[in-house]
């Protein structure tokens, strides 16, 4: 028999509705925007801070391979953060690899930039 490792058990972040968001936001969370600088550029909720979680190549996506590290570099591992991107996808696997990486305040907005939009929440160009 092999020495085969049990696959460790993955954290889930929470999701919250954008309104929520809003809400801790307001609390003194930051938001954490994952979306590419493309797509920063063109809106995003006031004070946000952008990181982009994958880049635009060509017709696909790649990850950006230094993400964790640039999140390091302006974020506290107990920094409670709010990750949003366009709708949702993005914003989980980054909430997910942040908290894997130890990160304890993470929160994933559910339905990303394109819900706050549709519910009228306060954004900066």
């Amino acid at each position: 028999m092999g020495t085969e490792r049990s696959p460790q058990e993955v954290e889930v972040p929470r999701s919250v509705p954008v309104r929520v968001a809003h809400e801790l936001l307001q609390a003194g969370h930051r938001y954490l925007d994952v979306r590419t600088p493309e797509e920063f550029g063109a809106g995003r909720p006031i004070g946000a801070i952008n990181i982009p979680y994958m880049f635009r190549i060509g017709s696909g996506m790649s990850k950006n391979p230094k993400f964790l590290e640039e999140v390091s570099s302006i974020f506290g591992k107990d920094d409670e953060i709010i990750v949003g991107c366009q709708s949702g996808k993005r914003s989980l696997m980054a909430a997910t690899d942040l908290t894997s990486s130890g990160f304890t305040g993470v929160t994933d907005v559910a339905g990303g930039y394109s819900a706050w939009v549709q519910n009228e929440l306060p954004s900066e160009l």
